[in-house]
């Protein structure tokens, strides 16, 4: 059993360890660039230093003028927050999981690679596993090893106990990537309240017929999280406000609350939508910034 999962653990990293090195990697730290400065140390002024670094307690204590001497903080602390609730992990044959599991090892690996804290929360309807942030390869390979292995004690989706988790863990400004379907409730108020302090990204991981959801017909499904089965009409199930799509409506409510999406299907290639969206995230901060 162990050898099993050390070969799927290995498959994956082969999967995911070349693009990062040759495809992501400069795209990511573009992306995300350290905020901030760090004080270092103080030395003795010299002319043209700007009086506004003066540090003046150790000026006094020395009679000497020092100044403070500061570092660009380039770490950061990156959260990756993974639904494996019912409605994600039996769907499509266990493909939407493994593209999740896939997206979020890109993640890690880009993390650590530029030397950055990573951490994994994975949540249903409770907290179901939390690896706290740490650097290193091992650490990102302890990552990807619960992504493909850890298996749900509950059924439904509490978005907003996940969202809550990531506001104790994070002590700073942190980046965190929120994997889910967003078949959850009550959760939007805690995603704005963490939009002001962290950097958000939501991870829409979609069905094929979520995209294009057939025109009319009835069809028998059961629930993947409550086990009832029923009849629905498949294209209102997908509908939201006023008969839109569920999924514009979620893509309105992200972007009113200042929070990137990525969105991507089961079947594309997860390469190519995790470099999209570097690259759209990196033309918008250049707009804004006048960059």
């Amino acid at each position: 059993m162990m050898d099993d999962i050390d070969q799927r653990l290995d498959r994956l990293e082969w999967r995911c360890r070349r693009p990062v090195e040759h495809f992501l990697a400069g795209a990511y730290r573009s992306v995300f660039k350290g905020k901030g400065i760090e004080f270092e140390d103080v030395r003795v002024y010299e002319p043209g230093d700007d009086v506004r670094s003066m540090d003046w307690k150790v000026t006094a204590r020395t009679g000497v003028p020092h100044v403070k001497r500061f570092i660009e903080e380039r770490e950061q602390c990156f959260h990756l927050l993974v639904d494996i609730s019912a409605s994600v992990i039996s769907t499509a044959g266990g493909a939407k999981r493994e593209m999740i599991a896939e997206l979020a090892s890109m993640i890690a690996l880009s993390a650590v690679g530029n030397h950055d804290r990573v951490g994994l929360v994975l949540f249903s309807d409770r907290i179901e596993q939390i690896i706290r942030p740490a650097k290193g390869r091992l650490h990102a390979r302890r990552i990807m090893e619960a992504l493909l292995t850890v298996e749900a004690k509950g059924q439904g989706t509490n978005l907003g106990l996940a969202l809550s988790t990531l506001g104790q863990l994070a002590g700073k400004p942190s980046v965190a990537f929120v994997i889910s379907d967003f078949l959850a409730d009550d959760y939007l108020d805690d995603l704005q309240v963490l939009a002001w302090q962290h950097d958000l990204v939501a991870v829409n991981v979609l069905d094929p017929h979520e995209i294009d959801p057939p025109r009319r017909g009835l069809v028998r499904i059961r629930d993947a999280e409550d086990g009832r089965e029923r009849v629905v009409d498949f294209r209102a199930m997908h509908a939201g406000r006023a008969g839109a799509p569920r999924r514009e409506i979620l893509q309105e409510q992200l972007m009113a609350r200042g929070v990137d999406l990525l969105e991507t299907a089961v079947g594309e290639d997860a390469v190519s939508a995790l470099l999209d969206f570097f690259h759209s995230r990196q033309r918008r901060v250049a707009e804004e910034t006048g960059g």
